[in-house]
This record gives structure tokens, sequence and C-alpha cells, in this order.
């Protein structure tokens, strides 16, 4: 993330933070993952519709990632100009979880989670964001897999 892009960020976040709350890392993030079969089908079927001029591939929308001690905030990233969007939402951190990190080629990811809440959330960092996704999983306990119990 930029210099401007960051302090544009800062801003927005520094009215919601608590008198003794400070931001520790600022990224950009993809919190949604589409499936490959589904872009492809995707890709396929604008293919065919324009007659071979046109396929779209659908991306997930970049999103402006804040960490404090105490929350995770969220807000929009507009990926043509440096302003932060409207705020999406706000994750305590308290009980946190993550899995462990799935790296691949271009980006890299894991899922985070609260006992209170059986839906997770896929965290995508773009290969840039390596730093940032190493601050923000140091600060996440990892998630040990239940081992099941043999019969007794």
């Amino acid at each position: 993330m930029n210099a401007k892009r960051r302090r544009l960020l800062l801003a927005t976040v520094a009215p919601m933070l608590a008198p003794d709350e400070q931001v520790e890392v600022t990224t950009i993030v993809n919190l949604s993952s589409v499936s490959v079969r589904r872009t492809a089908a995707f890709a396929a079927a604008s293919a065919i519709l324009s007659a071979g001029t046109v396929a779209v591939i659908p991306t997930p929308r970049p999103m402006y990632l804040a960490m404090t001690g105490r929350r995770i905030f969220i807000f929009q990233a507009d990926p043509t100009f440096a302003r932060t969007g409207e705020h999406v939402m706000t994750i305590p951190r308290a009980g946190l979880m993550r899995t462990h990190i799935r790296e691949r080629w271009l980006n890299s990811s894991f899922v985070v989670s609260s006992p209170a809440d059986d839906r997770g959330m896929k965290i995508t960092f773009p290969l840039l964001g390596r730093s940032e996704r190493n601050v923000i999983a140091a600060a996440l306990p990892v998630h040990a897999p239940e081992t099941a119990m043999p019969p007794a």
C-alpha cells in the first residue's frame, strides 16, 4: 500500500479508534474468492455471447484492512483513486483464529474464524502484501484441527 492510500485510510479509521488504540498494520486484501470452475464458465459464456471478441473474468473487489490491537476494520477500496470507500465491517480480534497460510504464485490466503460464529472469512493477500500478511498472521493464533478420538 502506497503512502497516500495509507494516509487516507488512517484518516478514515482515526475517528473510530478508542483513545489508547493504535493501528498496527494496513493493507489491501480480497475478502471473497471466485472458484476456478466458475471463472472459466463465466469467461467462456462471455466469449460465446460476444462472438469471441470479449472474455470477461470476474474478480473480487479489493478492500482496505486496518488492524489494531483490539479490532480489524474493513473498508471498500477504490482501485482507480486512493480514496477509502465505505466502512464494510469491524471485527473484534478477541477469540479470532486463522488457518495455516496457503501460498500461491501471485497471492496467499488464510481463513479467519471465531468460535462464536461457525462461518469463516477468507482473506487473500496480493504478492506485494506478504510482509503485512505476516504481521496479521503473527497476531492471530492458528486454529489447530480437532483430532478424532479413537473409539473406546
